[in-house]
């Protein structure tokens, strides 16, 4: 694992602080959306691109219902998925899921930083989250820049350090590093967390990774 940020002093601080409000010592405490078993939360996401797809989106008609009825004290999302922060890529819109049907976390390159390995840990610790979907897209700009070695302004460029081990062999190829960087940042929620491991093991739930086409609206699972 990449020396940036240690995973297990990540984790042992996020269990420590979920310990100090009751919430991790009852073990995962939500009560899932559905029934959904891992594959099937995972089908179900890839249905809903379907629908995106072909144009027939379901879930628009009951965001509203669902926000007054459902959704104002709790929530029981049965998907996670992290994505690019890129404003071409509405998560719950490609997988036609409606409000609190999905539990998104967004950062520019989809890459896992402590924050996001954390708030993952809740969705599945806490919300007893089915799956885990790392979603990268084509024509990545944070991608490209990392390949290239772009010079870029503020703070940009601390994104490198969790991009490099991703695509540091796509040699120069950025198509070939955007599914690298979602091959290795899917690897490492499987095995950087402790919390998310034995969830994988005992519950069976999903962490894959997918790559949306900016182009079609298709959702491809490569990892």
């Amino acid at each position: 694992m990449d020396g940036a940020w240690n995973g297990e002093w990540t984790r042992r601080r996020f269990v420590a602080g979920m310990a100090a409000v009751g919430v991790v010592a009852a073990g995962r405490g939500g009560s899932a959306q559905t029934a959904l078993t891992g594959d099937g939360a995972l089908q179900e996401l890839m249905k809903g691109n379907e629908r995106y797809v072909a144009g027939t989106i379901t879930s628009f008609p009951e965001d509203l219902k669902i926000l007054k009825e459902k959704t104002v004290l709790k929530q029981e999302p049965f998907a996670a998925v992290l994505s690019c922060a890129d404003s071409r890529v509405p998560v719950e819109i490609l997988f036609d899921q409606s409000i609190g049907h999905l539990f998104v976390t967004r950062v520019a390159g989809n890459i896992v930083t402590p924050e996001i390995l954390a708030s993952l840990e809740y969705g599945v610790a806490v919300l007893s989250l089915k799956a885990i979907l790392v979603m990268g897209h084509t024509n990545c700009g944070a991608i490209e820049a990392a390949v290239k070695g772009k010079e870029v302004p503020g703070q940009i460029s601390v994104l490198y350090q969790h991009l490099m081990p991703g695509i540091r062999d796509s040699h120069g190829d950025v198509v070939e590093a955007v599914k690298a960087n979602v091959v290795f940042q899917t690897r490492l929620i499987r095995e950087a967390s402790t919390v998310i491991a034995k969830a994988i093991k005992d519950d069976g739930i999903k962490v894959a990774g997918g790559m949306y086409d900016l182009g079609t609206g298709r959702v491809r699972i490569v990892a």
